[in-house]
């Protein structure tokens, strides 16, 4: 893996910038708050979040009652070459983005209107530059990954430290073995360390071990997830990231050439996403089909742009023509606009250029294990359909191939999802353009599933590989788990064929139905709401409502007990658990005195024992439940009646759809996203008679990523002969750019 290197000079601070600082605390009735705390340049330990829904330190004061309100603030100290780090008006501090130290002290000071000053120490080190890579991974018995991580400082002595444990933010266990840790520290680039796992050589079930690593002296942690598995699959998602023999798979990075931000002459930023399928129109004329915000900037493109392979986000953001590299493999077609009302896809197609893309419409990884361990390229399947795909259903294991993660299975955790995504001008989304309300999609969810630059990627059924959806948005919950939204294929196709003008109707390349190997990373979503430690006041609220619960016990009717427990549709808050006879058809009600019910199946001598499982899925799995075709028809009803009311009524509400409850499996439920950061302080138990399950995560937005050259390039216009006033070479490459998104 390449260097991080930072662009132009290096530059010293004039001035004490670096040394130690001590805070002077001035007047006693007039002081800082926190005095003192640490955080790193990801803001790891930080207090808030700020408007935007960044992490910051808040400071605040304790004002003298003599003094006016009026407050200023200022930073000192810091970093010689990269600074202190920045304040707003209302003491929202942020870190610099890199340091050239292992730690630094920040003074930050207040002064108040009279002139009175007040002061506290904050003690910065370096944080991640970027997620390790590979984020994922999957080996068999004795493969082996190699795992890099940056840090966030140039020079310094700080390194990495690498782990092996049984969850991503766990200090032991895992299986396996890690080799020594190599580390480069140059003082012109981000220091950059390696190691070596092996997985061991007998793998008795499949599951996921860790490496987690840990920043220097930060609290900062970062891991990689590695599926060992018994099928001695062996797949890494640096392949889709890499520039593709001719003619390319599908599955892999791809871009609009001209997806850049530019910063006078220079490229600041990239982004782009996944070359998603094929299709062809009624002439067999042959496009690439991806996103909207993949292929056409989110509107902001031309017909006729290069569609390039890899993205310019894997060519350290040279375009083509600028560098090698990457190579165009198609040209921008046309797109449904996300502007208007009478779209309900994010889609683009671009036409192939000739020999440049697989005619096959192979998708990587999507076929079965070689005999090396690794899976070959194949086709998505289109003999059950013709090539217009199938519906999702709720629970069905579906897979996708994309130029993050790779290729990664979970099931379907939603349907008839109305959600709305954020979408931005400007590869940085600090440039809105506008929120979208998409209704009828599909939701999935599990461990690494997705992330940031899989946007564009075609959504199949594991089963069969025939596509079902079109994924284009999502994110990380509050457990760690990956949502994620795909545009349901029969309303890609339908779109594209209305609304193109070109009078044809579309369909997918492809060849037989075939089974898709699938890697699944699981879904911590229960375990995490099970582990988490409850607050007193909700283990109040669900003791006093077990006196009324216990009214519910009797055996002839099939319920065999009560007790207080764990709701897993709303984690972190209290439930009560509810045993009824596996052998009889028992009911419980959703909530008792307001208070959710976990339902569960068991037997009367496991309830006497004290044996009786915790939740319903121990020793069991959602999708051997599946819910009756008129229960989810009756939900679906329901949703359709609540949704708009509730997304309309508060913003925090940003998407509505049909799941099955994890309290009560065989009933459905309103699945709600809610934003993790402006949720209710009351979510109620039932709406509209259904159960409620929360998804509490930051609002959904595009699923392309973005990154920082590792020098600026200039772009279709002359270099800059001189740096203009007040230039920063530090700004083109700032680290938190090159996080995904």
């Amino acid at each position: 893996m390449a260097a991080f290197f930072l662009p132009g000079v290096l530059m010293a601070v004039a001035g004490c910038a670096g040394g130690m600082v001590s805070a002077d605390p001035g007047l006693t009735s007039f002081s800082v708050s926190p005095g003192a705390s640490a955080i790193d340049t990801n803001c790891t330990g930080c207090s808030m979040a700020s408007r935007q829904g960044t992490p910051v330190e808040q400071f605040r004061t304790t004002l003298p009652a003599d003094e006016g309100a009026e407050v200023s603030w200022k930073v000192s100290g810091g970093d010689p070459r990269s600074g202190p780090g920045t304040i707003s008006a209302s003491g929202e501090y942020m870190p610099p983005s890199y340091l050239t130290r292992d730690r630094v002290q920040v003074l930050v000071t207040a002064t108040s209107s009279s002139g009175a000053t007040a002061n506290s120490v904050l003690t910065v080190t370096p944080g991640f530059l970027q997620p390790l890579t590979p984020e994922n991974s999957a080996l068999g018995a004795n493969g082996q990954v190699t795992v890099t991580g940056v840090l966030a400082e140039a020079g310094g002595e700080a390194g990495i430290s690498f782990a092996l444990a049984n969850s991503a933010t766990g200090s032991g266990g895992g299986q396996g073995s890690l080799g020594p840790t190599t580390c480069q520290r140059p003082s012109q680039a981000f220091t950059q360390c390696t190691v070596t796992y092996t997985a061991p050589a007998a793998i008795a079930a499949t599951g996921v071990t860790y490496v987690v690593a840990t920043a220097g002296g930060s609290t900062s942690k970062a891991a990689a997830d590695l599926l060992l598995n018994t099928a001695g699959v062996s797949s890494n998602p640096a392949s889709h990231q890499a520039e593709q023999l001719s003619p390319a798979q599908l599955g892999s990075s791809g871009s609009n050439n001209d997806d850049y931000d530019a910063q006078g002459a220079q490229v600041a930023d990239c982004c782009g996403g996944t070359l998603g399928a094929l299709i062809e129109d009624g002439n067999g004329r042959q496009y690439l089909l991806s996103n909207n915000h993949v292929l056409a900037r989110s509107d902001q493109a031309s017909v006729g742009d290069s569609i390039v392979q890899p993205g310019l986000i894997d060519n350290n953001c040279t375009p083509y023509g600028d560098g090698p590299g990457t190579a165009p493999v198609a040209s921008l077609t046309g797109w449904l606009a996300l502007s208007s009302a009478a779209t309900n896809a994010d889609a683009a197609i671009a036409q192939v250029a000739p020999s440049a893309v697989d005619v096959t419409g192979s998708i990587l990884e999507l076929g079965a294990r070689q005999a090396d361990g690794t899976l070959s390229a194949a086709p998505p399947g289109v003999s059950s359909t013709g090539g217009k795909g199938e519906s999702a259903g709720l629970g069905m294991m579906v897979a996708k191939s994309g130029r993050t993660t790779g290729l990664t299975c979970a099931s379907v955790s939603a349907v008839d999802l109305d959600v709305n995504v954020d979408y931005f001008t400007d590869c940085a989304e600090t440039k809105a353009y506008l929120s979208k309300t998409f209704t009828n999609q599909i939701a999935v969810s599990g461990n690494q599933f997705s992330d940031a630059g899989d946007s564009g990627s075609l959504v199949v059924d594991a089963a069969n590989a025939e596509p079902v959806g079109l994924f284009f948005a999502g994110g990380v919950d509050t457990s760690g788990v990956s949502e994620g939204v795909a545009n349901p294929v029969g309303e890609v196709l339908s779109e594209l064929t209305t609304q193109l003008g070109t009078g044809t109707n579309y369909s997918f390349v492809g060849a037989s139905d075939h089974p898709v190997s699938c890697l699944t990373y699981g879904d911590n979503t229960v375990a995490l709401a099970q582990a988490r430690t409850l607050s007193d006041a909700e283990m109040t609220r669900a003791q006093l409502a077990l006196a009324r619960a216990r009214q519910l016990v009797n055996p002839a009717n099939g319920i065999l007990g009560v007790a207080t427990g764990k709701s897993s549709d709303h984690p972190g808050e209290g439930a009560i658990m509810v045993y009824v006879d596996e052998g009889a058809a028992a009911t419980a009600p959703a909530s008792v005195d307001g208070v959710r019910t976990l339902v569960i199946a068991t037997n009367a001598h496991a309830v006497a024992a004290g044996s009786a499982p915790q939740t319903p899925f121990e020793g069991t799995s959602s999708a051997a439940q599946s819910l009756p075709a008129s229960v989810l028809t009756r939900a679906i009803a329901t949703k359709q009646r609540e949704a708009h009311t509730l997304m309309a009524q508060n913003p925090a509400f940003f998407g509505v759809g049909v799941g099955q409850s994890l309290d009560n499996p065989k009933e459905a439920a309103l699945v709600i996203y809610v934003d993790r950061k402006n949720a209710p302080a009351q979510l109620p138990a039932t709406l509209g008679g259904l159960r409620t399950r929360y998804v509490l995560m930051d609002r959904l937005h595009v699923t392309r990523s973005y990154a920082t050259p590792l020098e600026p390039r200039a772009h279709c216009m002359p270099r800059a002969t001189s740096a203009p006033e007040n230039f920063d070479p530090m700004s083109l490459t700032r680290p938190e750019n090159l996080n995904l998104n």
